[in-house]
C-alpha cells in the first residue's frame, strides 16, 4: 500500500502532530507513507493515480482549479481520499470541485471549542462495527454536505443556543463515506486537536476508514471512460 499524506495551512489544527498520527496509522498496517508540508505533490497527476491513499491535512488554504482536477481524477480512478475535520472539508473554501469530491463543506462551530456533544454510530457497516457512541468535549462541526453521503455517525445539533437553534433540532453527520468514481473517499468530522482523535473510539473510526478508503484501489477497474466529463465551470 502506498500512501500519501501532505498537511499544511491552519497551524491551529496542529496539522503537523494531525499527520503524525495518521503516518503511524498506515505505518502500522504496513503501508509505504510519504508526508510532506507542500501542496506541489498534487501537480503530478500520473503519481497520484499510482497511489493507494492521499489524505490532506490541510485548513483554510488555497488550491488550484488544475491540482484539485489532478485528485480528482486520481481518487475517480481508485485512488483512496480520506481525512478529517476542517484538514479535509475546511481545506480549500474557494474550490468547489474539491468540496464535491470530499461529500461536504464546513460552515461552522457554534459555541467553538470545548462544546461537549454525543457522537452516535447511525447502523451495521463495516467501519463502525463494535463501536459504541461516545462523547466528545471539542468543537461540534456544522457541515453543509452531499446528500449522497453514507453516513456512519451523527450528532444532535443544537448544543449551543445561537441562531440556527431557531431550526430545531438537527442530525448532523459526523462521519461519512462516499464513492467518486471508482474511488472511496473517507471522512471524519472530529480532530480539532490532534488530542481529540489519539485513541479511544475516534481514533479507531479513523484508522478503518484511512485503510477502508485504501482498500478500494485494488478493487477498482480504474477505467473512467463510461463518465461523462462535465462542463469547467468549476
Amino acid at each position: 500500500m502506498k500512501a500519501l499524506i501532505t498537511w499544511g495551512g491552519w497551524p491551529g489544527h496542529e496539522p503537523d502532530k494531525v499527520a503524525e498520527l495518521f503516518r503511524g496509522m498506515l505505518a502500522e498496517a504496513g503501508a509505504e507513507v510519504e508526508v510532506t508540508d507542500s501542496l506541489t505533490c498534487f501537480d503530478d497527476g500520473e503519481a497520484l493515480r499510482g497511489l493507494d491513499l492521499i489524505v490532506p491535512v490541510w485548513t483554510m488554504s488555497d488550491l488550484s482549479k488544475e491540482a484539485a482536477q489532478n485528485v480528482s481524477e486520481a481518487v475517480a480512478r481508485g485512488t483512496g481520499l480520506a481525512g478529517c475535520h476542517g484538514g479535509m472539508c475546511d481545506a480549500f473554501r474557494s474550490n468547489v470541485l474539491w468540496q464535491f469530491m470530499t461529500g461536504g463543506n464546513w460552515v461552522a462551530h457554534p459555541g467553538g471549542d470545548g462544546v461537549r456533544y454525543r457522537v452516535r454510530m447511525t447502523g451495521a457497516h463495516e467501519l463502525t462495527e463494535g463501536i459504541e457512541d461516545f462523547d466528545v468535549e471539542s468543537e461540534q462541526y456544522y457541515l453543509h454536505t452531499d446528500p449522497a453521503n453514507h453516513v456512519l455517525a451523527v450528532t444532535d445539533f443544537p448544543t449551543v443556543n445561537w441562531y440556527h437553534a431557531a431550526n430545531g433540532p438537527v442530525e448532523m453527520p459526523v462521519a461519512w463515506v462516499k464513492a467518486w468514481g471508482h474511488g472511496r473517499v473517507y471522512y471524519n468530522a472530529l480532530g480539532h486537536k490532534a488530542s481529540v482523535v489519539a485513541d479511544g473510539p475516534a481514533r479507531e473510526m479513523l484508522r478503518r476508514g484511512l485503510l477502508w478508503a485504501a482498500a478500494g484501489k485494488q478493487a477498482s477497474a480504474g477505467d473512467v471512460s463510461d463518465w461523462q466529463v462535465p462542463g469547467n465551470h468549476y
